[in-house]
């Protein structure tokens, strides 16, 4: 499967989401990524649920909702009608993990668990199966633009043994300091979703830069069947 590209629209222009929104519909963005920030699972505040409701009216790709937030199961419904496709939890957040993941899947959405860049990957070993994706934090939750960890590389290897292991059909996503330096080296450890923020919305042409990568992912690819 080609690599899915997920641009985070927590590094958006706030003050225009809708035509943020509107010109990525024809980019080479499969996902669109939105992450909640309540302030005390992580220090700062985000979007909500009616910034999710008018993004939703204006999107063409599905909406990619990475809940860090405290107590996430009192809030699934609302998001799912809100405009959420996929809906990933923080394995941090929910001592009843595999209640939350039911609670998703029986929404009709995606089922995501994250995990802080401190989590090892084996911790999913006994829900894995029952995952539709799984959130590599490559940074620390909670602010965009941060640095790259170098050790995401072999986490995103040691997880998808896990999954192969476990029979696990799960999606790897990568999300905080994806950049053409690292995307194609993601993609070859392992992962299928990368989420891209700063570098996207910063660059003079967010569209042009999503096609960038999309083109060296291809590559990327394109080399690896090869071989």
């Amino acid at each position: 499967m080609a690599p899915l590209l997920a641009p985070s629209l927590l590094a958006a222009d706030f003050g225009n989401l809708q035509s943020e929104t509107e010109r990525l519909a024809g980019s080479a963005a499969d996902w669109l990524h939105f992450d909640v920030m309540d302030g005390r699972f992580v220090p700062n505040i985000s979007f909500g649920l009616p910034v999710l409701q008018a993004v939703h009216r204006h999107a063409k790709q599905p909406i990619d909702v990475h809940l860090m937030i405290e107590e996430p199961q009192h809030y699934l419904s609302a998001f799912r009608d809100a405009g959420a496709a996929n809906i990933t939890v923080h394995y941090e957040a929910c001592p009843h993990l595999h209640r939350v993941v039911q609670q998703i899947k029986q929404l009709g959405c995606r089922a995501g668990v994250a995990l802080n860049p401190h989590t090892p990957v084996w911790v999913l070993e006994e829900i894995a199966a029952d995952l539709d994706l799984v959130c590599v934090m490559s940074v620390n939750p909670g602010f965009g633009g941060q640095t790259f960890i170098p050790n995401t590389l072999r986490k995103v290897t040691a997880l998808k043994e896990l999954l192969v292991d476990s029979g696990s059909a799960a999606l790897i996503e990568v999300d905080g300091g994806v950049t053409l330096d690292n995307a194609g080296a993601l993609v070859e450890a392992g992962a299928d979703v990368l989420v891209a923020g700063s570098f996207v919305f910063n660059s003079p042409d967010p569209v042009a830069t999503l096609a960038q990568m999309r083109q060296q992912l291809a590559a990327t690819t394109n080399t690896e069947d090869y071989n």
